[in-house]
């Protein structure tokens, strides 16, 4: 079973910054993590494999700090791992990013490919289910547990507003999963010690016969014009005392505003 799991290394929340020429986010010498949904999509990656045997491969686009990020994975029991970085990916939007992601994909190959079903840094859940796309196969979003997996099909449930949806899929497959699929594990002390000396493979445009038209911002459809911070509404009023008075006082003021 080949096993793929898509990573993002994000910024941490508390730094995030922006290129005001480019309208992209800056990620040389910013504190960043793996982003927060696909540390589940490794640990099912993972659990796929001591349930069906193969191979876990993780793979993630960014600039050459993303590798941390990989090493995370390996260190959590990933057999390998490979960097997507080019100075030509920069700029890239979720269907560049797509299409760069489904070519090394195909270069490697897989039965089942996972993602986070989003990044926290840009909130679209549109990589996952656009990489299908380019890779012409099917996709389940939303996954929350898997029920069964065999050598050529796998039976999942996808959460829905109101309960879960049982389905079923040939493979290969491309999945996004939630954070109630599982619960991450820790990396053991055996496994830091191997991402420490893990060979990580890099992998740039012509590694992966990527169109240069498709790729970076200048195969990005989508693009950022403008960025600007939201001005501070004036008329603010902070409540002060126990949690009873401050309710009271609300209740007051709105009564005052005639909202009650």
């Amino acid at each position: 079973m080949k096993i793929i799991v898509c990573i993002k290394q994000v910024p941490d929340t508390a730094e995030v910054k922006i290129n005001p020429e480019t309208g992209t986010l800056i990620r040389e010498g910013v504190p960043s993590i793996i982003n927060p949904f696909d540390m589940h999509a490794i640990e099912a990656g993972l659990h796929i494999k001591e349930r069906a045997g193969g191979k876990v491969t993780v793979i993630s686009m960014g600039p050459p700090q993303a590798e941390t990020a990989l090493r995370d994975a390996i260190s959590m029991g990933a057999d390998d791992a490979v960097l997507l970085s080019d100075r030509d990916f920069a700029g890239s939007d979720t269907w560049a990013t797509s299409y760069t992601l489904s070519k090394a994909i195909e270069k490697i190959g897989a039965d089942i490919i996972i993602c986070g079903k989003q990044a926290i840094d840009g909130d679209t859940a549109q990589v996952g289910p656009e990489t299908a796309e380019f890779l012409n196969i099917p996709h389940i979003s939303y996954v929350k547990k898997i029920e069964d997996i065999s050598e050529n099909s796998i039976r999942v449930q996808r959460m829905m507003d109101e309960g879960y949806d049982v389905v079923e899929s040939s493979l290969p497959v491309l999945l996004t999963v939630v954070k109630e699929l599982n619960e991450p594990r820790l990396p053991s002390l055996r496994g830091k010690m191997v991402a420490k000396k893990a060979e990580i493979k890099r992998w740039g445009q012509k590694d992966i016969m990527a169109d240069e038209n498709n790729i970076g911002l200048k195969g990005s459809p989508t693009q950022v014009k403008n960025i600007f911070t939201p001005e501070v509404r004036s008329g603010r009023k902070m409540f002060e005392g126990t949690p009873e008075e401050q309710v009271e006082a609300l209740i007051q003021e709105l009564r005052v505003l005639k909202c009650l």
